[in-house]
């Protein structure tokens, strides 16, 4: 599924930006990881998507490949202690699949051993196999940058399509999906997807940002609606409520044993709040804003003011739902 057309977000088209944004949407996708506020998000959503040792999982719109090296951890076997060894250690296959080639066939996706042949039509997983993770980003760049940062644990990173995965029916146990509906024309299409290449009984976990709830206190009255009217679509996805609709478009795909968490995230100084929300982070160039003259200037004084004095706070809203493919 391409990225939404209109009025994107820098994260929506990573690939076209120009050599300097994407400098700063890659370390700022670093740096969201490593944000408490973040790591929260994920560790719920890693107690919902209950991931197992043998388990193969999909990562969709994997990014820098943190979360997928996570749950690689997750989802070894005592066998297969891939997360401890060193990254350029020859073992019985290697994890990194070179994205400079076409992923579109199953026998490219299936090269560690583990295509669509030898796990039986629903996809089940052998107990004697090792765990291992299918990390799939749309943009190159990024891919480029998680095989950078690979630890040796037993990830795969491919550059593809979530909403057009090249991967057999029933071929995963779980999957991952972390705030990529936000940027895509069709989230229902995806979805429909990542259910394909779940099997059944596998489970589904998919987190994403309700942009409607991102709210502001110790600023002017006013001044931050008149800000955010203006860079929604550009720093905020067009998508802006997709976070409180995913409990709908799952229940409507037919999944089963739903638990649907919205976890508030909390940010109380400007330098907290700028790791996730680009409105409020200086470094972001000027000619980025879609702002008219002076606004720009104005709110972030404003949220300068609001730092030193204390009173500044930022809340979202991530929502956390994870469902099963019904038997």
């Amino acid at each position: 599924m391409e990225p939404a057309q209109k009025d994107r977000t820098p994260f929506s088209d990573i690939d076209g930006l120009t050599a300097q944004m994407t400098e700063i949407v890659l370390d700022a996708l670093a740096a969201m990881g490593r944000h408490p506020e973040i790591q929260r998000v994920r560790r719920i959503a890693f107690d919902a998507l209950r991931p197992l040792p043998g388990q193969r999982l999909l990562d969709a719109g994997s990014g820098s490949g943190e979360t997928a090296r996570a749950l690689a951890a997750l989802v070894a076997t005592p066998s297969a202690p891939h997360t401890h060894r060193d990254p350029g250690t020859s073992t019985h296959r290697d994890p990194i699949q070179h994205t400079h080639r076409d992923p579109g066939t199953p026998t490219g996706l299936g090269s560690s051993g583990h295509g669509s042949s030898g796990h039986g039509s629903s996809g089940h997983r052998s107990s004697g196999l090792d765990g291992e993770v299918l990390a799939v980003d749309h943009s190159s760049a990024v891919t480029a940058a998680a095989i950078s940062r690979h630890d040796g644990s037993a990830v795969r990173y491919l550059t593809g399509d979530a909403g057009h995965l090249h991967l057999p029916d029933d071929h995963v146990d779980g999957v991952w999906c972390e705030r990529l509906l936000q940027h895509v024309d069709d989230a229902d299409a995806v979805i429909r997807e990542l259910i394909r290449v779940t099997r059944p009984g596998g489970r589904i976990c998919l987190i994403d940002t309700d942009w409607g709830s991102l709210a502001f206190d110790g600023m002017p009255a006013g001044l931050a609606d008149v800000v955010l009217r203006h860079v929604h679509g550009h720093f905020t996805p067009q998508q802006h409520d997709m976070g409180r609709t995913l409990r709908r478009r799952m229940v409507a795909a037919g999944l089963r044993g739903l638990t649907a968490t919205p976890v508030t995230c909390y940010f109380a100084t400007p330098a907290s709040a700028a790791v996730v929300l680009p409105m409020v982070n200086p470094d972001v160039p000027a000619d980025a804003w879609a702002t008219p003259a002076g606004l720009r200037d104005e709110w972030l004084a404003c949220v300068d003011a609001a730092g030193a004095s204390g009173t500044f706070l930022a809340v979202l809203t991530i929502w956390v739902v994870t469902a099963t493919k019904p038997e």
